[in-house]
């Protein structure tokens, strides 16, 4: 028996990965040297279990029907099967390290879908995209595909690409096969033309070239050039750019040359993790006026919520190893969260009151006279504790608010920039520019990567001096607290992020730090781990804790927001929202900058412009960014009425099923109802 085994390969500088199945060795793991950004999961009927476990199958699985390898605990092996329209998760379970990381994730991505991926840092959504690919395999559960050789793009969150080729060259890697035939069928052709009296060796030239020429057909190899001519266009790219070195382009820039190296692989499903990391505006915009034309299902993890809000039609959450899903955008998610929370509250309560009711009763009237009602009652709370009825109290985190240290109010002026020239080789980032900040302004100051907008950080702080003008800060009690992209590499790596913070602010209380880090989603042993054990994501969720503990009277933030997940954002809102300084921040995240600021500052043609309002009213007062979020809620607008067309879409064997499950729980809720109001009559 052949074994079916997915297999993944990368290559090293390109955001890509590839997976395939392994049809014909035993136990063997089969690479690909194909330079393609899809992973081509292929899976059998006839086989033994994914990963060479060593399960047999029954004759009854053999012969196609589902295949379910129980293990000694009783838990359902991953298996492969096919569903009507994308990709489906049922069930799937996976432990990291013997802890469990997800427990029950169902959820499915359908044709005509963008589904965003929510959740904390480390909650397992990239994971999830894992095992999508086939990169990750599940302890238990199942991965249901629309086909057997469906290809599924991953972008990752590094838009890694080689700098020393030209961007023709890049596109042109994505077909390293294709290349590789073509430079094969070169070499045989001019072979032939030596080989012109050795029929011996022309004969094996010819069957040689017969066979290569059979396989530029296969792959479509004539094609190349037709689809990259399409492609750069569309990713805003000139004839011009042909030649140029990727090195010579912006990282936004380089996303596009990423991003179409993977549509130019045509994939059935797009998987996108953390797209708009390091992007400035222009090129979060272009990326999701870009993504809305594709026609290719995707999955997102993302933790720009405007980005979601302005692509998805659906969410799922990921909460303690267990998904749930949310019709709509971000902001529907909320509400809808919310909504839900306080529904099952209200029931929650309602239940609880009557098991109440019926506790006292068996209390009251067992061992009399009585004693068949005190049964009778018994028996209903057997059914309304019993796993199908009984109603969860709904979980949500304790949250405790954080406030910055206060100190002593700084003067009226905080910074001033006057006549402000500066600079590099020549090149003047401002000229002649001026700005004045008070006490109380909370400034953004936004603009396209390269504008200048950290340099004049850097300037406010005194780390350089301009080339004319000043930039000096006020004089009365101005205590500056700086937030640096890179912050979470100047933590101490030997260090735990319980001392790390008690470091900090020796001055605070236990009970704060703990709150505090609690808040950040460190909690218990958590605290206790060293800085170099830490992730990513975690690293910048300690070094925005232990720059939150740090008295100031005037923040300063550069791009803040970089790898936060959202609650850790919502607490940095929360926190900034309520400080009483000043705020000076640099940050591309717009729903960030839509909470916490009430001036926007445009770094535009060597200039500082002033709008003298909050990010909402310089939509309105910037006629290039009102009509591109008009765009924006046109487009989402439309999206939504494609999602309740897609609803009639979905495959009948599903509308059964579900229709089926929907009328079960809802007769079973009747008959608990009715059960319930019959007794209280009996009863009382």
């Amino acid at each position: 028996m052949a074994m079916v085994r997915s297999a993944t390969t990368r290559r090293t500088g390109h955001a890509w990965r590839t997976s395939s199945s392994d049809r014909k060795g035993r136990g063997k793991r089969c690479g690909t040297t194909a330079a393609a950004s899809t992973v081509e999961d292929a899976t059998r009927n006839h086989g033994e279990a994914p990963g060479g476990t060593g399960r047999k199958r029954s004759q009854e699985q053999r012969n196609g029907k589902k295949e379910t390898s129980a293990g000694g605990n009783g838990n359902t092996h991953v298996s492969y099967r096919t569903v009507g329209s994308g990709v489906r998760l049922e069930n799937v379970a996976l432990a990291f390290k013997g802890q469990p990381l997800l427990r029950n994730v169902s959820w499915d991505v359908q044709r005509g879908e963008r589904v965003g991926l929510v959740g904390f840092n480390g909650a397992g959504k990239t994971t999830q995209l894992k095992i999508i690919t086939g990169e990750v395999e599940p302890d238990a559960g199942e991965i249901l595909k629309q086909s057997k050789s469906m290809k599924v793009a991953y972008l990752t969150q590094e838009f890694e690409v080689q700098p020393n080729r030209t961007v023709r060259e890049e596109f042109a890697s994505v077909f390293e096969v294709q290349l590789n035939v073509a430079e094969e069928m070169e070499n045989v052709q001019k072979e032939l033309e030596n080989a012109t009296e050795d029929m011996e060796k022309m004969g094996k030239l010819l069957d040689r070239l017969e066979e290569l020429q059979s396989k530029a057909e296969t792959v479509d190899m004539y094609a190349v050039d037709k689809d990259i001519d399409q492609m750069m266009p569309q990713l805003g790219f000139t004839t011009e750019d042909n030649n140029r070195l990727v090195s010579t382009f912006s990282g936004g820039w380089q996303m596009r040359i990423s991003l179409g190296k993977i549509l130019l692989q045509k994939p059935d499903l797009l998987l996108l993790d953390e797209p708009t990391n390091h992007l400035d505006l222009d090129a979060v915009e272009w990326l999701e006026q870009f993504l809305k034309q594709q026609d290719v299902p995707m999955v997102i993890v993302s933790h720009d919520r405007e980005f979601l809000d302005q692509l998805c039609s659906k969410i799922v959450e990921t909460e303690r190893g267990v998904t749930s899903t949310y019709m709509g955008n971000y902001s529907d998610y909320v509400r809808q969260k919310q909504e839900n929370m306080s529904r099952q509250e209200v029931a929650y309560e309602r239940q609880q009151k009557e098991l109440d009711r019926l506790r006292e009763m068996v209390s009251r009237l067992s061992g009399g006279g009585q004693s068949g009602r005190a049964t009778a009652a018994q028996k209903e709370i057997d059914k309304i504790v019993s796993p199908e009825n009984y109603i969860e109290k709904p979980w949500a985190e304790k949250r405790k608010s954080f406030h910055f240290p206060k100190i002593e109010r700084p003067g009226q002026k905080v910074l001033e920039i006057s006549n402000l020239t500066h600079g590099y080789n020549g090149n003047l980032l401002f000229e002649d520019a001026g700005l004045l900040v008070e006490r109380g302004d909370k400034v953004a100051i936004i603009g396209p990567n390269g504008a200048g907008k950290s340099t004049l950080l850097r300037l406010v702080l005194g780390q350089e001096k301009p080339v004319e003008g000043r930039v000096e800060l006020g004089e009365h009690n101005i205590l500056v607290n700086y937030f640096v992209q890179n912050q979470a590499e100047y933590l101490e790596p030997h260090r735990t992020v319980l001392e790390t913070l008690e470091r900090a602010a020796p001055d605070a209380k236990m009970s704060e730090i703990k709150a505090l880090l609690g808040r950040f989603n460190f909690k218990g042993d958590s605290m206790h781990k060293k800085v170099e054990w830490l992730s990513g994501g975690e690293k910048a969720r300690l070094a925005l804790a232990k720059f939150m503990l740090t008295p100031a009277t005037v923040l300063i933030l550069d791009e803040p927001t970089n790898h936060l997940d959202i609650p850790s954002k919502e607490a940095l809102e929360e926190a900034v929202g309520s400080f009483e300084g000043s705020v000076v921040v640099v940050s591309h995240d717009r729903y960030f900058l839509k909470q916490i600021a009430n001036r926007v500052i445009e770094v535009n043609e060597k200039q500082l412009q002033d709008y003298e309002g909050d990010y909402d009213y310089y939509l309105v007062k910037n006629k290039d960014a009102a009509e591109k979020d008009m765009e924006r809620q046109a487009i989402q607008e439309e999206i939504q009425k494609k999602q309740t067309k897609a609803k009639s879409k979905v495959p009948k064997v599903d509308k059964k099923a579900a229709k089926k499950a929907k009328a079960k729980a809802f007769a079973a809720k009747n008959q608990v109802a009715k059960n319930t109001k019959k007794n209280a009559k009996r009863w009382n």
